[in-house]
């Protein structure tokens, strides 16, 4: 146990060690050329992890390992559940049923022709395609670190499909805009401008970048259609939780079942989000 008397220092300064982390992550995000590129706190974090992990990691207490990994189990789990307070239904509603459909029908086929691309075309394993396409999918690497815990898969390949979708939505980012100027959107204005950026791109802040360079109109559905992205994360992964425990039955012995695997924190999420239809 992490908060067993024996391990109780090394957890407490695990997680303040990991705070500090976020901290200097948050700190370097926020500066100009960064935060130019759309690159979020997150993602910084994730490097600066990387880069730990392959150079100081030997350096540091052993017994400071529980706290750090209770912070990447628990505490993420709870910083996820605690994200639904940014979104509200209204913004969802504000977009539009056209909104709605363009981000209902991008995470469902990302995330099915990325999971079967990803295994047969790439041969990569399952894990690692399925982190890979919900990453694409969502919200990028939030979404790829809340489906880890659900498919129960290895640290390393959470990095790997981090690396790819920020690789890959940074290159958007930069590519759709040119794009849009050089009049290759036929037919598109503003707003739907916006709806195809805040359906396509990954990252929160890099959505956020390209919809605000072209008027509020584009930046607002932009936004709300990225936003309305991440709340589905918490249906994608109830249904990806009861998909793998009917195939663990499937595929297991006639003599018992695996038990229906439901990440609550998805639903925790959900709840937060409808808290904020109510007003003291």
């Amino acid at each position: 146990m992490p908060f067993s008397p024996q391990k109780r220092a090394g957890t407490l300064n695990g997680i303040l060690f990991v705070a500090i982390f976020a901290a200097a992550a948050t700190m370097i995000a926020d500066l100009s050329f960064i935060k130019n590129l759309g690159i979020s706190p997150l993602v910084v974090g994730i490097v600066l992890g990387i880069f730990y992990a392959n150079t100081l990691h030997n350096k540091f207490p052993s017994a400071w390992e529980s706290g750090i990994t209770f912070s990447g189990k628990k505490i993420l789990r709870f910083a996820i559940v605690f994200y639904g307070f940014r979104i509200t239904f209204q913004q969802i509603a504000e977009v539009g049923m056209e909104g709605f459909m363009v981000s209902l029908i991008m995470l469902s086929t990302t995330f099915i022709l990325g999971t079967y691309l990803g295994q047969k075309i790439f041969k990569m394993d399952r894990d690692t395609s399925m982190l890979t396409a919900s990453g694409a999918a969502v919200c990028g690497a939030a979404a790829v670190l809340a489906t880890e815990p659900v498919l129960k898969s290895e640290e390393h390949k959470a990095a790997i499909a981090v690396s790819m979708v920020v690789l890959f939505g940074t290159i958007a980012m930069f590519l759709y805009p040119a794009l849009y100027s050089a009049g290759v959107f036929v037919g598109m204005d503003d707003k739907t401008f916006g709806i195809f950026v805040g359906g396509t791109i990954h990252e929160v802040a890099q959505v956020v970048a390209v919809g605000g360079a072209y008027g509020k109109e584009a930046a607002d559905a932009a936004v709300i259609v990225k936003m309305t992205r991440v709340i589905m994360i918490a249906p994608m992964l109830i249904v990806l939780g009861i998909y793998l425990s009917y195939l663990a039955n499937k595929h297991g012995t006639a003599g018992g079942g695996v038990k229906l695997v439901i990440p609550w924190f998805a639903v925790y999420f959900i709840g937060m989000t409808g808290l904020s239809l109510i007003h003291i």
